[in-house]
């Protein structure tokens, strides 16, 4: 994929705009109502939609986790512009990297071509389903997400491949149907190790959090690709209104990755979860109605380097913050440039 991270980081150099996604809460609502978000943000302006590919939810009071390949599926048939990423699928464990490496092909030939196959190492609380453990060394889930993406990779040159690794293997294997242009793949990194398989492995960086040293580390490895990054918010008519909603369904987020990646079910993040306060949500996320407060924490991102926000709302309307974002959001947002 040397000539897509080439055309990448040519349109970096030429100032390509920044484009703003919307993240599809899969935890928290069902497959149709999935879609219909999806058909509305489209029409709301904004660039791609972002689905998290889960097994459970991270709440029980979250109440879903439908299959993400088939919603966006779904989307792709109900959709004409906007993009399609998923945030993020883990391709060593509950799946095996040729049947992402097939489905990805896929999807991005019912897209016509508008999917981005977003990666990363994975969370307990998805991969130990099939009950081949999950690695507690975080150095084993690297290389492993390592062999992942490099049989991706192979499968995608077309023809029978075959790989023996260290963790992972491959045999005589061929993904029939492959479009022109192969989607970009965005890895997840939350530190140097995961940034330098991204650079070296990946067409782009994927994070959660406004750190500048996850995209340094990218760029120091020799990544050129987009930088995304997941913005939390919380939108609602009231301030209180939207840290209640917050609180309820996505405290999980204040934990920090160590503690995500680890926990094996809703339950024990629910137990995990028992001491988060309000401030703590008010602390981490966007809230309330006051476009300057959302446009105040997406600067901090764009300040870190990253050109394509996925905006995360937790707010207790997603109707309304959509409508939200196309009053007050849309063009403040695309007019931010890193402040230095």
């Amino acid at each position: 994929m040397a000539v897509a991270s080439a055309r990448i980081g040519a349109a970096r150099c030429q100032g390509a705009r920044m484009e703003i996604g919307y993240k599809l809460a899969a935890e928290a609502f069902g497959p149709e109502e999935l879609v219909r978000q999806a058909v509305r943000a489209e029409a709301a302006g904004f660039d791609f939609v972002e689905i998290s590919d889960h097994y459970h939810p991270w709440l029980d009071v979250q109440g879903h986790s439908p299959f993400a390949w088939t919603v966006l599926g779904a989307i792709a048939a109900r959709t004409e512009r906007v993009g399609l990423v998923t945030g993020v699928t883990c391709p060593t464990i509950r799946y095996h990297p040729a049947v992402v490496a097939q489905a990805a092909a896929t999807l991005a030939l019912v897209s016509g071509g508008r999917f981005v196959l977003g990666v990363g190492s994975g969370e307990r609380l998805n991969e130990h389903v099939v009950g081949r453990g999950f690695p507690d060394s975080v150095r084993v889930r690297h290389e492993l997400l390592r062999e992942a993406l490099e049989i991706i990779r192979l499968l995608w040159r077309g023809g029978y491949r075959s790989y023996e690794g260290k963790h992972l293997r491959l045999e005589d294997a061929r993904v029939f149907d492959l479009p022109e242009e192969l989607p970009l793949i965005a890895v997840a990194a939350g530190g140097s190790a995961a940034a330098r398989i991204a650079a070296e492995l990946g067409d782009g960086l994927f994070a959660t959090e406004d750190k500048a040293s996850i995209v340094r580390h990218y760029r120091a490895a020799g990544g050129t690709g987009p930088g995304y990054a997941e913005v939390p918010m919380a939108w609602a008519p009231d301030e209180d209104g939207a840290v209640e909603a917050a609180w309820k369904t996505s405290r999980w987020a204040v934990t920090g990755w160590k503690v995500m990646s680890e926990l094996p079910n809703p339950v024990n993040f629910e137990a995990a979860t028992t001491t988060v306060r309000a401030e703590d949500i008010r602390e981490k996320f966007a809230c309330g109605p006051d476009p300057d407060r959302y446009v105040t924490a997406v600067q901090s991102y764009v300040d870190a380097g990253f050109d394509r926000l996925v905006l995360q709302n937790a707010g207790p309307d997603p109707d309304g913050f959509t409508d939200f974002y196309r009053r007050e959001l849309d063009r403040p947002l695309r007019g931010l440039r890193p402040s230095g």
